[in-house]
């Protein structure tokens, strides 16, 4: 039985991968191959000779992601905002799209000095730590209520808290209830908040509809339900001229806008596209009202 050489099983995962991918297939296959070997991609060398095991397990896993497992379940990281983070299953996997809802925060905060942040539907912490880490003068809360997602959470907070960055806090809790953070009341410069924002009963490829968390995905009959808590809550929160960044996908361009500017308290409002020109987010500035 002939050997086989890293670059040939590469290409052809590539080429398998590439049905199921719209983009990024080669990159993807890297990561799994160094996974696989216990390298970074960077240090894959095309001409290594792999053992039965190992293209075993690189096929394996190749074969889980175009079934539609998200590729940072299959890895263990994730890279959002340039930071490396701990995800896997039963958390989701931020996605490259919400960095524009990052580099939205960013820009509202650029004439505030030591800001107070609040990430909500926080997740794996990602959004609210790559802020932490682009803004060290901030003050970052997190508030996430599914368990097994908020110890993601915290073990991110604690590397990048011991690779230097700001310490995040995280609250384990509803984001209905977020309000019960007293001392934030009206005190908050920004918040950032990804919620679930598809209705229950929407058709969504396998990735996120079988293997991202459900809670994470699918927000009741209209998608909105956590949405109107965000809002709510972020009323609560935010100090007159502190921004809200809420992102809420295609289906939403017109409906979050519209809540946000029915609920009385916010001015500014204006949706944003992502990279393909579909509506991603919406930021409104909390009046005095």
């Amino acid at each position: 039985m002939g050997t086989t050489m890293l670059g040939d099983l590469i290409d052809e995962a590539v080429l398998i991968l590439e049905s199921a991918v719209q983009a990024g297939a080669r990159r993807e296959v890297e990561e799994l191959a160094a996974r696989v070997l216990g390298v970074e991609p960077s240090g894959l060398d095309p001409r290594q000779e792999l053992d039965a095991r190992a293209v075993r397990r690189l096929r394996d896993l190749v074969g889980r992601r175009v079934d539609g497992v998200p590729l940072g379940h299959l890895t263990g990281r994730a890279v959002f905002g340039g930071l490396d983070l701990l995800v896997g299953p039963g958390v989701f996997v931020p996605r490259v799209h919400s960095e524009l809802v990052l580099a939205a925060g960013l820009e509202a905060l650029v004439e505030t000095q030591a800001p107070t942040v609040v990430d909500l539907c926080a997740g794996s912490g990602a959004i609210g730590l790559a802020l932490a880490h682009a803004r060290p003068d901030a003050r970052v809360h997190a508030v996430e209520f599914d368990p097994i997602a908020a110890d993601f959470a915290r073990r991110n907070a604690a590397r990048r808290a011991a690779l230097g960055d700001t310490a995040m806090t995280v609250h384990e809790g509803p984001a209905a209830r977020a309000g019960t953070l007293t001392e934030l009341t009206a005190e908050v410069d920004l918040v950032l908040a990804n919620p679930p924002f598809m209705p229950d009963a929407a058709d969504v490829p396998d990735e996120f509809g079988r293997y991202q968390p459900r809670q994470a995905v699918f927000g009741g009959a209209d998608g909105l339900r956590v949405v109107r808590q965000v809002v709510e809550v972020a009323a609560g929160m935010l100090r007159p001229g502190g921004a809200l960044v809420v992102e809420h996908g295609h289906l939403h361009g017109a409906t979050v806008p519209a809540l946000l500017r029915e609920s009385g308290r916010f001015a500014g409002v204006v949706c944003r596209p992502d990279q393909d020109g579909w509506p991603l987010y919406s930021s409104a500035v909390r009046t005095t009202t």
